[in-house]
């Protein structure tokens, strides 16, 4: 029997400078808006994580054509490609792995073009919540059919119209409206019932959309739409990844010191957030002359942290907390648990059983720092950011640590482990 998948991390300090990777979040929306636009447009750079393949892989299922030029994607958008007629003709097979992003955005995209789709997935995919946005779009005249999740299949045409969500719903789901919408023959509202969580993300869809030629207007609790708009071939700079940067401002905040490249500095991104948290928290970070990100520790203490806006970072302010003397609350962050793990229980696994003390709350996690952690076995929970967050904690650990499901990192961060040991690191990964 083949030994389970692990990564074992040593203690130590990490110095040094590490490019971070082009953002998953901007990568997702600049594919997806080129693949629906009249011309050839050339994104650039792309890291191939999982994640991003699908999106790529279920563009090219609606018609588009997309291909690998090095480290960027050339995308000839499916309204200047005459395959995607004949895509148009039979139902679309679109394999979504296990990208919530993919799922989420496409689905109303799919319907917007008229197209019959059957949305597939794996791991925990079909489990996350998806009801609410399917019985919004059954009122605007699209048919679902589906076992337990997926495969899901829709047919129908998507309608204009009034589509009324809760603030507190995924923002993927405004997300995919918003790509969907402008397509239609006539005006559409999105309709906000309560406060946006997670706005970062819809301000960032607005920016692409926005570069790519697409009017959103926003309104008092929502926006407006206008329909019959065309999507432009646009090229597209994919800027660096706040939500993985924020792994090593971790690890600069319990006694690293590094600097970061690649980080636009007045990002759209929501986690672009991290920044001021690490700073909160006590690390020492300022920007250099030719635009990197520098962090170092200083005096650490516990913080109050309202996670609402920024899901995508808590496991990283998480590892910090650890060993960060003083209280660390973090709440608002009940959307965890419908991840790729269960996050904060993943979480508070994972830290709990390096000696760290740490408990949940229903929306969050209670923290009190320690002095250093001890060695011993985390179980990675097949969650990318809970073994990059493990392995960053395990840095003050008194021994080495062993994380479980290391290959769960190619879903957003393939290039974690090296990036960890080209600036000190040491991560001995065993795939078994």
């Amino acid at each position: 029997m083949s030994p389970t998948p692990h990564v074992i991390i040593s203690p130590g300090r990490l110095c040094g400078k590490v490019a971070i990777p082009p953002s998953k979040s901007a990568a997702h929306r600049a594919i997806i808006a080129a693949a629906l636009s009249n011309g050839p447009c050339r994104i650039t750079p792309i890291a191939a994580s999982d994640d991003i393949i699908a999106t790529s892989n279920a563009m090219a299922a609606l018609g588009a054509n997309i291909r690998t030029d090095g480290d960027a994607l050339v995308v000839r958008g499916l309204h200047d490609n005459a395959t995607a007629t004949a895509a148009a003709a039979a139902t679309t097979l679109v394999d979504c792995a296990e990208s919530g992003s993919t799922l989420r955005f496409l689905i109303p995209i799919a319907a917007a073009l008229g197209r019959n789709a059957t949305f597939t997935g794996r791991g925990r995919l079909a489990e996350r919540p998806m009801a609410e946005y399917l019985h919004c779009l059954a009122q605007h005249g699209v048919a679902f059919s589906s076992d337990r999740g997926l495969p899901l299949s829709i047919s129908g045409q998507l309608q204009p119209g009034t589509y009324v969500l809760p603030g507190n719903i995924s923002s993927q789901f405004i997300t995919g409206l918003l790509f969907a919408l402008p397509m239609l023959n006539g005006d559409s509202v999105i309709v906000l019932s309560s406060d946006l969580q997670s706005a970062g993300y819809v301000d960032l869809t607005i920016a692409v959309l926005a570069d790519a030629g697409i009017r959103i207007d926003a309104t008092a609790n929502g926006w407006a739409i206008p329909g019959k708009q065309r999507y432009q071939a646009r090229n597209y700079s994919v800027e660096g990844d706040w939500s993985q940067a924020a792994f090593f401002l971790a690890a600069a905040t319990i006694g690293s010191d590094i600097s970061i490249t690649g980080l636009k500095r007045d990002s759209k991104q929501g986690d672009r957030a991290a920044e001021d948290l690490f700073r909160q928290f006590g690390a020492t970070i300022t920007w250099d002359a030719a635009g990197a990100l520098h962090a170092r520790c200083n005096q650490a203490r516990g913080i109050a942290i309202d996670a609402a806006q920024i899901p995508d970072l808590v496991p990283a302010l998480a590892a910090a907390a650890a060993l960060c003397p003083g209280q660390t609350r973090i709440f608002n962050a009940e959307r965890l648990r419908a991840k790729e793990s269960d996050r904060l229980a993943a979480m508070q696994k994972a830290l709990g059983a390096l000696g760290a003390t740490i408990s949940e709350s229903a929306d969050g996690l209670i923290i009190d720092g320690v002095e250093r952690l001890h060695g011993g076995n985390v179980d990675g929970a097949n969650d990318h950011r809970i073994v990059m967050a493990s392995a960053i904690a395990a840095l003050r650990a008194d021994s080495p640590v062993a994380i479980s499901h290391p290959q769960s990192i190619n879903k957003s961060y393939p290039d974690f482990f090296a990036h960890f040991r080209s600036i000190g690191g040491s991560a001995n990964v065993n795939l078994g």
